[in-house]
C-alpha cells in the first residue's frame, strides 16, 4: 500500500463560496439526484449536508460511514474536499489505499447537525432508520467502512444482513492525538475494504 501523509490543502477544497456554488449545481446529476433528494427530505428535521457529487453517488461500490456532520460541513456537503482536517486525512487515506473517489460515497451514521457532536440513543436509532432509506438507492453497494464507534452502531441498527463491514477509527486530528494507534491502523482497513469492493459481485438491482 502507498505510503500517505496529510497536506495542508488542495486547489479541489470547497474553501470557497464558488467553489461550494460549483458543486451544488452538480446535484442534479443522475448519480447523486437520487442522494440530494433523500437529503432534502431528511432536512425537515434539520440541517443535513449533500452527498458530494464528486463522488459515485448511488454507483459506489463503496459506503464510508461516517458519525455526525461536523464544523467542516459548513460548506453543505459531506465530503472529502471539506476544509477540516478530518476530510483531509480521509482523502490522504482513500488516495493511499488507491480507493477511486467514483467507487465510493460518504454518508453520515447521523445526518443532521444539531450544535452538539453528542450522540444521544435518539438520535441513533433516526439515523439507523435513515440509513434505511439510503441503502436501497445504492444497488452496487459491496462494503461499508464503519469510521468510529458511532457509525459501527449505525450500521448493526439499519445495516444490511450479510453485507461486508470494515470497522475502524474515525479519522479525526482527536482520535489522531488520543489513540494514534489506532489511527495508524485506519489505512490498512480501507485496503482491506477497497479489496473486498473489488473481489465482491454486486447486489442485484431491486425488482
Amino acid at each position: 500500500m502507498t505510503a500517505w501523509r496529510l497536506t495542508p490543502g488542495t486547489a479541489s477544497e470547497l474553501s470557497t463560496p464558488e467553489a461550494v456554488a460549483e458543486r451544488r449545481r452538480r446535484l442534479g446529476e443522475l448519480h447523486v439526484a437520487p442522494l440530494a433528494e433523500l437529503a432534502a427530505a431528511l432536512s425537515r428535521d434539520g440541517p443535513v449536508p449533500m452527498p458530494d457529487p464528486s463522488d459515485g453517488g448511488v454507483e459506489a461500490t463503496m459506503l464510508f460511514l461516517l458519525e455526525k456532520p461536523g464544523a467542516g460541513a459548513a460548506t453543505g456537503f459531506v465530503s472529502r474536499d471539506n476544509p477540516s482536517g478530518t476530510s483531509r486525512a480521509l482523502r490522504a487515506m482513500t488516495a493511499a489505499a488507491g480507493i477511486d473517489r467514483a467507487a465510493t460515497l460518504l454518508w453520515n451514521a447521523v445526518p443532521w447537525w444539531n450544535g452538539t457532536p453528542v450522540v444521544r440513543r435518539a438520535e441513533l436509532a433516526r439515523g439507523a432508520q435513515a440509513l434505511g432509506a439510503l441503502l436501497p438507492l445504492m444497488p452496487r453497494l459491496a462494503v461499508v467502512v464503519t469510521l468510529g464507534r458511532t457509525a459501527e452502531r449505525a450500521w448493526r441498527l439499519g445495516g444490511i444482513a450479510g453485507l461486508p463491514a470494515v470497522a475502524c477509527a474515525h479519522p479525526s486530528p482527536q482520535v489522531r492525538a488520543a489513540f494514534p494507534e489506532r489511527w495508524a491502523a485506519i489505512p490498512s482497513a480501507f485496503a482491506e475494504a477497497a479489496r473486498i469492493a473489488r473481489t465482491r459481485q454486486p447486489r442485484r438491482r431491486p425488482s
